[in-house]
């Protein structure tokens, strides 16, 4: 009786395990280092969301947001080249040690709203694709952070403000920028960023209102100072060989998916600004806006050896992406 109940067990069993690779169902994890509310946790969200929708459950991402696998974004690039992560979302400005490239997005105040934001990256995306293609990635979609700021405990609004103040900055032009400024630059991950403001080891933080209100900085800083910094970009990105392994049916899916995801996350720039400044006067913060234009004026001209640097390291590319970008501008 046991025989006879199984045979149709292990018949369905090796039916499945004759079933082609593209033909059975896929599983996938993706990492990210931000916060579940964050606005680039909310686009991988909605990546998983739609992919499953469009492929029937055929293929399931799940997400681990909050560096819950511990990789920082840095970290992500190799795991993901490499098969140690099917997929993630990172933080593009750290792998400018990969390939300069990954920095341009967060040069200061070279773009100053989203739709130019959004104009560098369509220039910029062969380029992306090409050093993650080497890398044995894809890039499947990209989206913006929203405008970096300066939290702290008191309006950083002025040079005079900067004295003495131990500032995070998220890559090598934040480093270059606010060191050439009375500020002392210190450049950490998000990850590493939380515990050193709690031990006192910095005092304030570059990042936009929406990566301080996910991390509810509030509870440690007391003002937002905009200056609308810069914009940097968040990739989420697959392993090659997990992406060609796929059928051509399900390529498709993952690029609809990819594409409603990347809508979703430059979409949201519109009102997530306004919607974090509410949230954060609720906690008691004090949002700092409408600063001296000559503050601004002098935080570009600190900015400028930045640009100057990353034009060096890119060689030709930079022209071309620049004045490709500088003649969209000006249409």
């Amino acid at each position: 009786m046991l025989k006879m109940l199984t045979k149709p067990l292990l018949a369905g069993a090796l039916a499945l395990a004759a079933l082609p690779a593209w033909a059975q169902s896929v599983t996938w994890d993706l990492a990210n280092e931000y916060p579940p509310n964050s606005v680039h946790a909310q686009s991988a969200d909605t990546f998983i969301e739609t992919l499953k929708a469009v492929s029937g459950g055929d293929i399931v991402v799940t997400a681990h947001h909050g560096a819950a696998l511990g990789y920082k974004s840095l970290d992500q690039y190799d795991a993901v080249g490499d098969g140690a992560l099917d997929l993630a979302s990172s933080f593009a400005t750290p792998w400018s040690g990969i390939n300069p490239v990954f920095v341009l997005s967060s040069i200061p105040f070279l773009v100053t709203t989203p739709a130019e934001e959004r104009t560098l990256y369509e220039i910029a995306k062969p380029y992306y694709e090409a050093v993650l293609e080497r890398d044995n990635q894809v890039l499947l979609f990209a989206t913006p952070w929203p405008p970096s700021g300066l939290w702290g405990n008191k309006p950083l609004d002025s040079m005079e403000a900067l004295a003495g103040v131990k500032l995070r900055t998220y890559d090598a032009n934040g480093t270059i920028t606010f060191g050439n400024t009375p500020a002392t630059p210190v450049q950490l991950s998000w990850a590493d960023t939380v515990p050193q403001l709690s031990t006192g080891a910095i005092d304030a933080v570059l990042t936009s209102a929406d990566g301080g209100s996910a991390s509810q900085l509030w509870e440690q800083q007391s003002h937002f100072t905009e200056v609308n910094y810069a914009m940097p970009l968040q990739f989420v990105h697959m392993n090659r060989d997990a992406y060609e392994a796929l059928s051509d049916e399900q390529k498709a899916w993952v690029a609809e998916a990819a594409k409603a995801a990347e809508d979703f996350g430059w979409n949201l720039l519109a009102d997530r600004v306004s919607q974090n400044y509410a949230e954060m006067k609720s906690h008691g913060m004090t949002v700092v806006t409408d600063v001296d234009p000559a503050y601004i004026a002098a935080l570009t001209e600190a900015a400028k050896p930045a640009l100057e640097e990353w034009k060096a390291k890119m060689g030709p590319d930079a022209d071309a992406i620049l004045s490709a970008f500088d003649a969209k501008r000006a249409q």
